[in-house]
């Protein structure tokens, strides 16, 4: 068993132009001052890191460990949740996602598709110069518009997405084995690698390619009322991220999983602050200590209710609570006889 690393933050939902959310800098005294011991970095936020320069130079990535260390902060993974999400557009989604490119690429699907890519191939090389072992992203979608069949999804189709995906991701993945990295795909609504089976059928395609794993979120599971205890069961030895967020489900006769179509504080399923929602976190820490997960339980904040500094304090604590600093002796050890060989075979009537 081990001991999870943590509490540590995401800082997408944090980045700001006004201090302490403006620089690496400020954001990490910032983390610090509220407990935190690490910070996962948006690869995308140019007040955080270069991720082109971090991908050349070692010099540049040790200054940016530098400057979390001084506050005593550890960079935990890089995030290209946007630029994962850019690896696969279905055309459906082109005007929605031309924001998440760089504006030199925007309105070209062909072209932004390939700043994406060569935005993963940095952050393999960036997390490789950080000396990181996990990287956090989206899968994309190409399917996603198809999720509920009617009409009738024509044969083959679901297929070809994921042979389409498979084939884009697979040189990714290669790249990210050649820096020692681990892609730890966020299973999501909205990418393809969406629960248990969509990740299976990737993972299939890419022949169960050692890099391709998972950043375990439990919120999204709650709100596709997904079993998500029995998902770390089935999953733990690909579960190499995690992110620690909330959620819960309150069905009602007028709406359920769907949401008719209503803003995120009037959903049946809504993301909330650690410890307001109905996730089980003893449960899901107890599960991951148990099966020596070596990661870093990191704070995602979304919450349609509470703001997000007061979420971040209160998450800080939360996580703390919740790490279980795990035995290295067994609760009857006190009651134990010392027996040997030649003992156990007199007591089972062997000699």
């Amino acid at each position: 068993m081990r001991t999870l690393k943590g509490p540590a933050i995401f800082l997408a939902q944090f980045a700001g132009d006004k201090a302490p959310f403006d620089t690496l800098d400020n954001i990490c005294a910032w983390a610090a001052g509220l407990g935190y011991k690490g910070v996962q970095i948006p690869s995308w936020v140019s007040g955080f890191i270069d991720l082109e320069k971090a991908a050349n130079s070692k010099d540049y990535c040790d200054e940016l460990r530098d400057i979390a260390g001084k506050h005593g902060i550890a960079i935990t993974e890089l995030s290209t949740h946007l630029q994962g999400q850019l690896v696969a557009v279905h055309p459906a989604y082109d005007t929605a996602f031309d924001g998440f490119a760089a504006p030199e690429v925007r309105g070209n699907p062909k072209a932004r598709q390939e700043w994406a890519v060569q935005q993963l191939l940095h952050a393999a090389k960036a997390s490789r110069n950080l000396g990181l072992t996990e990287h956090a992203t989206f899968s994309g979608a190409l399917a996603w518009p198809y999720v509920y069949p009617w009409p009738q999804r024509p044969a083959g189709l679901v297929e070809e997405a994921f042979d389409e995906l498979a084939r884009r991701w697979t040189p990714i993945l290669n790249a990210f084995d050649e820096a020692g990295v681990d892609v730890c795909y966020e299973i999501h609504p909205g990418e393809d690698l969406h629960d248990g089976i969509s990740y299976e059928m990737f993972l299939e395609r890419v022949n169960n390619h050692a890099r391709a794993n998972l950043l375990y979120d439990p919120s999204h599971f709650v709100l596709q009322q997904l079993d998500y205890l029995d998902f770390i069961d089935i999953y733990k030895d690909r579960i190499k991220a995690f992110h620690v967020k909330d959620a819960e489900f309150n069905p009602t006769g007028r709406q359920g999983v769907y949401g008719g179509f209503q803003s995120w504080v009037d959903r049946a399923g809504r993301f909330r602050s650690l410890g307001d929602g109905q996730v089980d976190f003893a449960a899901i820490f107890s599960k991951l200590a148990a099966n020596d997960f070596a990661g870093w339980a990191v704070l995602e904040w979304e919450c349609a209710l509470k703001h997000p500094e007061d979420g971040a304090r209160e998450g800080a604590e939360f996580i703390a609570n919740h790490i279980i600093r795990v035995t290295e002796h067994a609760f009857d050890d006190f009651a134990s006889g010392g027996t040997d060989k030649a003992a156990n075979r007199k007591m089972l009537g062997l000699d």
